[in-house]
């Protein structure tokens, strides 16, 4: 049976900044409230890649952790990005979030780094005895360099609160040896990637065009869980141009230029990236477009 530790829709929310690139707590709360409220997400992830965490102060986390589960708390689950390269920060993050509120941790594989597979093993662990939190892996070796072996994600597995992996390997073999081993719960890393991915075995999508088209992405998901394949394909399909075209530069710079569009919270992004271009908005448009959205 397909594992939902976290529900099926996730988003990895972007972090709304006030015009003066300070942390904006209240536009957090307010967005988080749409995405569940109008979009129908079962957790958000705070703090991943997509809400610039390497950007954000430990302070700053700990703050968007707190005001984000006083306003969805309760109704979706909140999951903290603590991942880094170095494991005793990493452990300070963890139990930061824990303190927080968090009900689930997110972690990266340690990036530039790039430890060997005994080291990954070691601090995946480590942090997971750090709380009493869930923790969700997160496999992405075109950022992080270093993909998480299949016999470390089998190891990992026997430690309690690992529970899921964030799978943006897009290696399809893996992961089904993954899930044929383990009780690990899978979810797509990738939003083109969901639907073949639930074939497999997932559970779900850990999104970023899911900003805009969640409900409809959950509905895909609903779809295939039901045997409703042709649906699903159908769903898969009309997403599609928005599921790719939301990467066609980094997300969170699409992310938070199609919210601004919107008149929803999320303000500029911090260096070193760039905000869109009016270029760039406009195709974002497009795909939107095509995807039956209106930017």
């Amino acid at each position: 049976m397909t594992q939902h530790p976290f529900g099926r829709l996730i988003t990895a929310m972007v972090t709304p900044f006030a015009a003066d690139g300070s942390l904006d707590t209240d536009g957090a709360a307010r967005l988080a409230a749409w995405l569940v409220e109008k979009q129908g997400h079962d957790a958000l992830v705070l703090s991943g890649t997509g809400g610039e965490s390497p950007t954000t102060t430990d302070a700053e986390k700990e703050t968007l952790i707190r005001v984000v589960t006083e306003a969805v708390g309760g109704r979706a689950q909140i999951i903290a990005g603590v991942g880094t390269n170095n494991t005793a920060h990493t452990v300070e993050l963890a139990r930061s979030a824990e303190k927080a509120g968090a009900q689930g941790l997110l972690l990266v594989t340690p990036y530039y780094n790039k430890p060997p597979q005994a080291g990954l093993l070691k601090h995946f662990t480590t942090v997971a005895d750090a709380t009493g939190l869930p923790v969700m892996l997160y496999d992405i070796p075109h950022r992080a360099g270093i993909p998480i072996a299949t016999e470390t994600l089998v190891r990992a597995a026997e430690h309690q609160r690992i529970v899921a992996v964030k799978d943006a390997k897009l290696d399809v073999a893996a992961t089904s040896d993954v899930l044929r081993r383990t009780g690990l719960a899978f979810y797509s890393g990738e939003d083109a990637s969901t639907l073949p991915w639930l074939s497999v075995g997932a559970s779900g999508v850990v999104g970023t065009s899911t900003h805009f088209i969640g409900a409809r992405t959950k509905d895909m998901i609903l779809a295939y869980e039901r045997g409703e394949v042709a649906q699903a394909l159908d769903l898969h399909r009309q997403l599609l141009p928005l599921f790719t075209g939301i990467f066609r530069t980094q997300g969170t710079i699409l992310v938070k230029a199609g919210l601004r569009a919107l008149g929803l919270p999320a303000g500029p992004v911090r260096l070193p990236l760039v905000d869109a271009t009016d270029a760039e908005l406009d195709q974002l448009r497009q795909d939107a477009k095509a995807a039956g959205v209106d930017l």
